[in-house]
């Protein structure tokens, strides 16, 4: 069992890093550098992190349960290639030296905290995409944001916001309930390949998770009380901590 600190360290990531994904996604930037803070190599860090952070999509979920109801064929529809894209991202991690996995991450997220903060502009530029539900280029995209999660998940649930809502005519908050859908899917098929072949540290992966599952649900009630613009604003200047701090690393 880990000594007092070691385990407050571990029960105060998990939770707010489940509530973070709860909100708006990137609860992994706050259990990855927690981990690497006790003393974990980065890979192992960052796949205990992807199973830690798992049960804190569900907390989030619970919460959305009405508005996941209404975008469930949405999940169906995107469920496949959103396998798809998590399998290859994780295979990558597992397969790239260790050295070079966190090097690319700080431009992709800023990239997405940009698109989520263009949205409008993009949205109305594919008017006739998001008519159609999407069309090729969701699943494209979809994929490619998968891919990302798979690799490393910190600002995943930005990302694909931002994704979701330049091709999907939904309210923020059904848009939330099915980026954390998809964020599960994308959690539970790394969780899976790390189980199997990366270096998971359990015992910190079931302290956070379990902290974490609270965490989410906690994520999800300050979501519904901020109004939708108040919560975009949230999410884009969350994602831009998320960056800076990123490239400081």
């Amino acid at each position: 069992m880990p000594d007092p600190l070691h385990l407050t360290v571990l029960v105060v990531a998990g939770f707010l890093a489940g509530a973070v994904n709860g909100v708006a996604g990137g609860g992994s930037l706050i259990s990855f550098p927690a981990l690497l803070a006790l003393g974990y190599p980065p890979v192992t860090a960052n796949v205990t992190s992807a199973l830690a952070t798992l049960p804190g999509y569900v907390g989030g979920l619970v919460g959305y349960r009405d508005e996941l109801a209404a975008v469930r064929g949405r999940v169906l529809r995107l469920a496949a290639v959103t396998v798809a894209g998590a399998a290859c991202g994780s295979a990558t991690l597992l397969a790239a030296p260790a050295e070079r996995f966190t090097s690319v991450v700080p431009v992709l997220v800023l990239a997405s905290v940009v698109a989520l903060a263009m949205q409008g502009v993009v949205a109305r530029r594919l008017a006739r995409a998001r008519a159609a539900g999407g069309g090729l280029g969701l699943l494209v995209a979809q994929f490619v944001v998968s891919m990302y999660g798979g690799y490393f998940a910190a600002g995943l649930g930005v990302m694909m916001l931002a994704i979701l809502g330049a091709f999907v005519a939904e309210d923020l908050h059904r848009l939330n309930a099915l980026k954390g859908a998809l964020s599960l899917v994308v959690g539970s098929v790394s969780a899976l390949c790390f189980s199997v072949f990366g270096p998971v540290q359990w015992m910190p992966a079931a302290i956070m998770s379990v902290a974490g599952l609270a965490g989410g649900r906690s994520g999800v009630i300050l979501a519904r009380r901020l109004p939708a613009h108040r919560l975009r604003r949230f999410i884009v200047g969350f994602g831009l901590v998320l960056s800076a701090v990123l490239f400081l690393r």
